[in-house]
């Protein structure tokens, strides 16, 4: 709909400065983390080990993936929030699976692509993309995957996999909830740097008031997270889902007014 891709071309233009921090939380809040967990529903074991945490993390499905329901589930009872990881066409060729999104699709088969593995995760509340270092970049995609989320209650958060990534802002756009990745925690799989990291996420946390962490459910991080979430409250840290960090950001306003967005309905999808 040229409408729309003219109005995401328009917010484009005027955040050429690159995307806007995240605000400092206001002064009886304590600095705020969240931490998202990328690719779930292929471990079990650290699946259930991160959905038995007592913090509030923020996990992120990728969609018909073995365990993505069951784990969705149990995570939903311990109160995490639930995420579609969606998988988004990148620049090194690596496969996306099933549910992914790519630049040969027209607007109808993304569309259809995209809301088929939204039904395929109980309890979604929120969207980022998996990959995505080449879908991110290109306009009229984005305005595409954005035009559908925006029928649906959902947030979607940029997990900046690469730094010309125009997602956020035409999720911006078309007014949906966003936020962007401030930090990642484990592309390197040890526990020396994992702890760099969480530090750093912190100490973003503390200058700006919050910040967004993604991190994998490696062993090495699932162990760190253990032991270190724990340790928050005493740092003078406090740590949040990504609708309770977006709402501390916005003034405690509610991110969708009641009976405003259809429902995500769960469906029988087949695999893409």
């Amino acid at each position: 709909m040229k409408s729309s891709m003219i109005l995401a071309l328009a917010v484009l233009m005027s955040l050429v400065a690159g995307a806007a921090s995240a605000e400092p939380a206001s002064h009886d809040v304590p600095p705020t983390i969240a931490i998202i967990i990328d690719d779930m529903g292929h471990n079990l074991h650290e699946g259930e080990r991160l959905a038995k945490l007592d913090q509030p993390l923020t996990l992120a499905f990728l969609p018909y993936r073995r365990h993505t329901d069951a784990l969705a589930r149990l995570a939903h009872g311990r109160d995490k929030e639930i995420m579609l990881h969606a998988p988004m066409a990148n620049t090194r060729n690596f496969g996306l699976g099933p549910g992914g999104l790519t630049p040969d699709m027209d607007e109808q088969s993304l569309t259809t692509t995209l809301r088929r593995a939204l039904q395929s995760i109980p309890y979604v509340q929120g969207v980022n993309n998996h990959m995505g270092s080449l879908l991110t970049q290109q306009l009229r995609p984005m305005d595409w995957v954005m035009k559908e989320l925006y029928r649906y209650p959902v947030y979607f958060v940029d997990s900046r996999t690469i730094a010309s990534s125009v997602a956020g802002e035409v999720a911006e756009a078309y007014q949906i909830p966003t936020m962007t990745r401030d930090v990642f925690l484990d592309h390197e799989q040890t526990e020396e740097f994992v702890d760099q990291q969480f530090k750093e996420l912190v100490r973003r946390a503390k200058e700006n008031g919050s910040a967004v962490g993604i991190g994998h459910p490696h062993t090495v991080t699932v162990d760190y997270l253990e032991k270190h979430l724990p340790l928050l409250d005493e740092q003078g840290i406090a740590i949040a889902t990504i609708s309770g960090l977006w709402a501390i950001r916005n003034n405690n306003q509610r991110m969708f007014a009641e009976g405003e967005k259809q429902t995500i309905r769960p469906a029988f999808a087949k695999k893409n």
